[in-house]
């Protein structure tokens, strides 16, 4: 590892390649460019999550924390790991404070890897609009967390207003298990269905994102009702034979319980993923998830969310002047007087 203190853009550059060239073939063959917003308390959680990642997606790892705005003096400080501990990932991680960390797009650009793809990851809350953020601009596809805001399902309805082609979000990606599984017991199914049920905290995302994808492949809204646990519970749906299914989760065993009239249980796997699983997840694919975006829209009520205009426009937002009162109006009499 490199540690460069106060340091310039320049230098990070010539740093990284000399680490590279150190490295010999370990890095070559990358596969994309993962740029990662984090806060300072989850820089080690999205390190440790890329390098799970890069075992399937050999990538370049720029990881961006950015302090306070509004400090006078603007300064870089920058640590380049080339293998070792991340496996097959070369990363920087830079922090960015004063003016400098509102314009993380002019260090970042030049470290991105040539020809490959660019993907922004926002393990912290992510802007209200990505366009503000010249690193999701930039990127081919954008990975948000909603659970990382102070209001999850606020911050998946923000999405939704904001959403274009290329956007997703990890909440997402936590209930692949649960569609995995609904589907294989809906395959062979004749039978239409007559509601459904999701049994989830009150303001649980992938709770909302499971009632859209249910609501866009099956054409009923799901009801909710408030369980016991800090995550999904089950999901239960009665068919219009009168049938029922149920699929819960035993909270501390890692399996579910498969149950429908007439039928015998099953149990099958159903474990809480790490955060690198999930986000190598979001990686295979740098097209635009069309599954999502249905979800997301039967979720909000926001339609033909997959017909948006896909390429963003950065549009200049200066947070630092975000919290400053707007000056008063001049009176037009003082104005002639004046």
């Amino acid at each position: 590892m490199i540690g460069l203190w106060d340091t310039t853009g320049i230098e990070v550059v010539k740093a990284l390649a000399n680490e590279r060239r150190s490295a010999g073939g370990l890095t070559s063959g990358l596969a994309l460019t993962l740029v990662s917003v984090v806060d300072e308390r989850q820089v080690r959680e999205a390190e440790a999550a890329a390098t799970i990642a890069a075992s399937a997606h050999p990538c370049r790892l720029l990881i961006i924390v950015r302090a306070d705005v509004t400090q006078q003096r603007s300064r870089l400080d920058a640590e380049i790991v080339v293998g070792g501990r991340l496996g097959p990932c070369e990363a920087v991680v830079m922090r960015m404070q004063g003016r400098l960390a509102l314009h993380a797009e002019s260090v970042v650009m030049p470290l991105l890897a040539p020809d490959v793809p660019v993907v922004t990851w926002w393990q912290c809350a992510a802007p209200d609009r990505i366009a503000y953020d010249p690193l999701g601009v930039v990127a081919d596809r954008r990975i948000t967390d909603s659970a990382q805001a102070d209001d999850p399902v606020a911050a998946l309805r923000v999405r939704s207003d904001d959403y274009v082609p290329g956007d997703t979000d990890l909440a997402w990606s936590r209930i692949t298990p649960w569609r995995t599984l609904l589907a294989g017991a809906f395959d062979g199914n004749r039978v239409g269905v007559r509601s459904a049920t999701i049994v989830a905290p009150e303001h649980d995302p992938t709770a909302l994102l499971m009632g859209g994808w249910l609501e866009a492949g099956l054409g009923v809204h799901p009801a909710r009702r408030t369980g016991t646990s800090r995550i999904m519970e089950a999901v239960e749906v009665e068919f219009e034979d009168g049938d029922t299914m149920s699929l819960a989760r035993d909270l501390n065993a890692g399996i579910a319980r498969l149950q429908r009239t007439g039928q015998p249980d099953q149990i099958l796997p159903l474990t809480r993923r790490p955060l690198g699983d999930e986000l190598a997840e979001e990686l295979r694919r740098l097209d635009p998830d069309q599954p999502y975006a249905a979800a997301l829209a039967a979720a909000t009520g926001k339609r033909k969310l997959d017909e948006r205009t896909a390429p963003r426009v950065h549009i200049w937002k200066d947070p630092a002047l975000a919290e400053r009162p707007e000056p008063a109006d001049t009176p037009l009499q003082e104005t002639i007087a004046s």
